[in-house]
C-alpha cells in the first residue's frame, strides 16, 4: 500500500490508526502492539524557501497526531522545531539533547514516547565518535552525529524496552561503519537480558551497505523492512523525497531495526503529500510491531 495520489487520497491515512491504537496498560499474553516511526523533519533553514518549516510545521504535526506513534525517533530537529513539537504533542514526552552541546543547542535526535503507554526509567545522548561523551565528530563524518538512547517499561507490565534513535553520517564512510561498531558495543554494554531493543534512525543509506550488514551482525538486529510478515503492494519509494511529492522509487535510507523476539507487522514508507506538497524532504518509515511479552497464552503466534 503506498499513499501517493492526490490529496483526497490521504483518507486512507486513518486507516494507519489501526496501527497506533494503544494496547491496554498491561502485560498482554501475546504480546504488546505498538506503532514505531523514525521521521527526519528537515532542520529550519530559509533555504528552502516555500518548504521552509514555518510553512510545513501544521501539515507535519498533524501526520504525526493521526498516526499517534507509540515512539517517534526523529533527526534535524532544531530547538524551535522541538518547541513546537512538544507543544502540539502534549501526550509525548521528549527525550535527547542537541549534538552541540547534549543539551539544546544544534540539530538533535530526539525520542517522542507516548506517556499513555510507557515509563521512562533513564535516557542520555551520547556522539558517534571515538569520545563518545563529549561534543564531538567522528571519523571522516562531515558534521557531529549523535544517538539518543531511552530504556522503557510498558504501563502496568513487566516489558522492558531499550530504544535507539540515531542519524548517521551522510558522507564518511568509516563514520557510518565505525557508528554502526560503536553502536553495537553500546549495546553489548547497555541492554539487560530482559530488554526488547528497537533502533530507529536516519541512517543515510540502504540495508545492503556493508556498515549496516555489519552493526546488524554485531548485534542480533533485524530490519523491520526485511522482516514483516506482510509487504506492501509495489516498489516502496525513497524515504528521501528532496521535497517532491511523487519521488521515483529508490533507497530506503530511514531504517527500523529490531532485536529477536520483537514481532514486525507491518512496515511502509508513508509517502503522504497534500496538493503536491510533503510535510518534509524525507518520507517517514514506520512499523507495527508487537514487544515481547513474558507472559504467552495459547493461540499466541
Amino acid at each position: 500500500m503506498r499513499f501517493w495520489g492526490k490529496s483526497h487520497r490521504t483518507l486512507l491515512l486513518l486507516l494507519i490508526v489501526v496501527w497506533a491504537a494503544p494496547a491496554r496498560a498491561r502485560d498482554d499474553r501475546c504480546g504488546v502492539p505498538i506503532l514505531a516511526m523514525t521521521y527526519n523533519i528537515r532542520l529550519d533553514t530559509a533555504v528552502d524557501g516555500q518548504n521552509s518549516w514555518p510553512h510545513r510545521r501544521d501539515f507535519l504535526i498533524n501526520q504525526i497526531e493521526i498516526l499517534r506513534p507509540a515512539l517517534l525517533g526523529m533527526q534535524e530537529v532544531l530547538p524551535n522545531q522541538r518547541a513546537d513539537l512538544q507543544s502540539a504533542l502534549s501526550g509525548y514526552a521528549f527525550v535527547g539533547g542537541g549534538r552541540d552541546d547534549g543539551k539544546l543547542a544544534g540539530e538533535a535526535s530526539p525520542i517522542a514516547i507516548d506517556r499513555r503507554l510507557f515509563l521512562i526509567e533513564a535516557s542520555g545522548t551520547f556522539w558517534l565518535s571515538p569520545t563518545p561523551s563529549i561534543p564531538s565528530t567522528g571519523w571522516d563524518a562531515a558534521y557531529p552525529r549523535i544517538a539518543t538512547w531511552a530504556q522503557l517499561r510498558y504501563k502496568g507490565s513487566k516489558t522492558r524496552l531499550l530504544v535507539i534513535n540515531t542519524h548517521w553520517d551522510h558522507v564518511g564512510q568509516q563514520a557510518r561503519t565505525e557508528s554502526g561498531r560503536q553502536l553495537a558495543r553500546w549495546l553489548q554494554d547497555t541492554r539487560t537480558g530482559e530488554e526488547a531493543v528497537i533502533m530507529l534512525g536516519d541512517f543515510n543509506t540502504d540495508s545492503a551497505d556493508p556498515a549496516i550488514a555489519d552493526m546488524l551482525q554485531l548485534t542480533g538486529l533485524r530490519s523491520a523492512q526485511d522482516a514483516t510478515t506482510s509487504t506492501s503492494a509495489g516498489e516502496q519509494p525513497s524515504t528521501f523525497n528532496r521535497f517532491e511529492a511523487q519521488p521515483p522509487a529508490g533507497l530506503v535510507i530511514d531504517h527500523i531495526f529490531v532485536s529477536e523476539r520483537v514481532a514486525v507487522r507491518r512496515s511502509m514508507v508513508i509517502a503522504q503529500h497534500l496538493n503536491g506538497r510533503v510535510p518534509s524532504d524525507h518520507f517517514p518509515f514506520a512499523a507495527l510491531l508487537k514487544l515481547p511479552s513474558k507472559q504467552r497464552g495459547k493461540g499466541c503466534s
